[in-house]
């Protein structure tokens, strides 16, 4: 059994809303943050309803993804990151499988989970139906070299932060704005003076417009 098989969050749930994966045009992976759940990520699916999704919420192993801040050394929050990038790219295979491709597949999250979905689509470039990261960005300190290649081919995705967040630095946002962009993503980079670390009715129109697109 390989490393990434015995990651802490493999083997945990997935639960899935709205439209079953069989019957689903196209579909969203949601990924929560540190401390919650995969219920409690649904509650982002239910303000970004479409009645012909399926959307699909992981469940990280103590409901945390990785136990440092995102800022830390990669290692120093390994196997963390790496087994939950495997469930992330896992699940869209078992969409890919069921009849809807990566063109068709938004990957987002909130806060910690908004951090492991910009770094999956980052590390797994290819034309995604879009990113939506809430609160969040790529992982790795402030100033990390990387070594990013691949074409994201148009990928739209939405980055939405507050100007100052604990959690969160500016800084990072507009590190992965450049990242993305770099790999040919669409960025739409939104950051609202003193939201704080939550999600607003504001950004939620703004990533509407991802989903909506699905269908054009």
């Amino acid at each position: 059994m390989s490393e990434r098989e015995r990651g802490p969050h493999q083997g945990q749930k997935v639960v899935h809303a709205g439209r079953p994966l069989g019957e689903a045009q196209a579909a969203v992976i949601l990924v929560h943050g540190r401390g919650a759940s995969a219920e409690s990520i649904l509650d982002l699916g239910r303000a970004l309803y479409d009645e012909r999704l399926a959307y699909l919420a992981p469940q990280a192993a103590g409901h945390t993804w990785y136990p440092h801040s995102f800022l830390s050394p990669i290692s120093a929050n390994e196997p963390g990151i790496s087994s939950g990038l495997q469930v992330v790219a896992d699940l869209v295979k078992e969409v890919e499988a069921d009849g809807i491709p990566a063109e068709k597949i938004i990957v987002g999250g909130f806060s910690q989970g908004a951090c492991l979905a910009s770094e999956f689509v980052v590390r797994h470039p290819r034309r995604y139906g879009g990113l939506l990261a809430f609160s969040g960005g790529v992982i790795g300190p402030l100033g990390m070299n990387r070594n990013d290649r691949g074409d994201l081919n148009g990928t739209p995705a939405f980055l939405g932060c507050s100007d100052v967040d604990f959690h969160i630095p500016v800084e990072r946002v507009h590190e992965t704005d450049t990242i993305l962009q770099n790999l040919g993503g669409v960025v739409n980079k939104q950051i609202y003076a003193g939201m704080g670390h939550t999600i607003i009715q504001e950004e939620i129109d703004e990533a509407m417009k991802i989903v909506t697109d699905l269908f054009q």
